[in-house]
């Protein structure tokens, strides 16, 4: 993945736990080279998830070219193959107007889809899915955790019990295709790109998670749960999508399903961000290609510079760290 001396850097990656500000500084970076920002989040795909996916306004999009974001209805389903396919396609265009792709955000899947490669598997099956679906409800997703284990351990030691997407994706490969997931994606095929990865963490965790948790606070007095009503008014969507899966739609939604009180439910999405976080740093943290961004001092944002202005210029000793 990382870029070599030899040759020109393609994309730029810009990841980091939820709340450290990516956005900002990506919005820094537009100011000094010219760059075309591609959202690497799975939630800001969906129209309508504004709020609860601190989407980038309007009028920001209008100042710096965005991509990936309000592509899908939230009956869709957007998975981390279909991201690759897309970000691979919009990093060849943008190196084509002359910019400079960067791609920024918070959904360490899609990046590992990008920088690692997605295995052959099959795609989705609506007959299989509604039947795990339905065992689903019966004995829970830990349940079925459980049952993954015993068919893919690699798999289950990877997925928390309650992730009922990765759960059922999984399951579904191996009634597919009798084969383990863990198996088939180790025939992944590595990205063609040279890519360049930093991630951003400017504060130390309890600080994060304060700021996590006020800007839980700060997005429902801006409207959250009227935004997760409407979309439950459609009366089309449920539950189990991959879009209201995403953190604080899923508590606020529990909530107006009159499973759980408002003020669970913004606990819940609170503590549900902050375990976000905590999975976002594992993935960057097993990483070693990716250099961390400590502060938003300017000494810190050195390498990433350098980096884009050797994109800039075509490649060469400067575009690399």
């Amino acid at each position: 993945m990382t870029a070599s001396a030899s040759r020109p850097v393609d994309a730029v990656l810009l990841m980091g736990p939820t709340c450290t500000g990516k956005t900002a500084l990506a919005l820094q970076l537009a100011d000094r080279f010219p760059v075309e920002i591609v959202s690497v989040d799975s939630a800001q795909v969906y129209r309508g998830m504004d709020i609860g996916t601190s989407k980038p306004s309007p009028a920001i999009r209008a100042s710096v070219p965005h991509h990936l974001i309000d592509i899908c209805d939230p009956a869709e389903v957007y998975s981390a193959g279909r991201f690759r396919s897309d970000a691979l396609t919009l990093i060849g265009q943008i190196k084509a107007r002359g910019r400079v792709p960067l791609l920024v955000g918070g959904t360490m899947l899609y990046f590992r889809a990008l920088t690692h490669g997605i295995a052959p598997l099959p795609a989705a099956n609506a007959e299989v899915r509604a039947r795990i679906d339905r065992r689903a409800r019966d004995i829970g997703w830990p349940g079925l955790h459980a049952e993954l284990a015993v068919q893919d351990p690699d798999a289950a030691a990877r997925i928390r019990p309650a992730d009922g997407q990765r759960i059922q994706r999984a399951l579904e490969v191996f009634e597919l295709t009798g084969q383990p997931l863990s198996r088939l994606q180790k025939h992944a095929e590595p990205s063609p790109l040279s890519l360049a990865a930093f991630a951003l963490q400017p504060f130390d965790r309890a600080e994060l998670y304060r700021r996590i948790d006020a800007r839980f606070l700060e997005m429902m007095q801006c409207g959250f749960l009227d935004e997760v009503r409407a979309l439950r008014a459609r009366g089309d969507l449920h539950a189990d999508l991959p879009s209201l899966r995403a953190v604080g739609y899923r508590q606020l939604w529990a909530h107006l399903a009159a499973k759980i009180s408002l003020d669970t439910a913004i606990a819940a999405g609170q503590r549900a961000t902050r375990n976000l976080a905590k999975r976002q740093l594992t993935w960057i943290n097993a990483d070693s290609a990716v250099k961390w961004i400590r502060s938003l001092e300017d000494q810190e944002l050195v390498p990433i510079n350098r980096v884009l202005r050797g994109a800039v210029a075509g490649g060469g000793p400067d575009s690399v760290w």
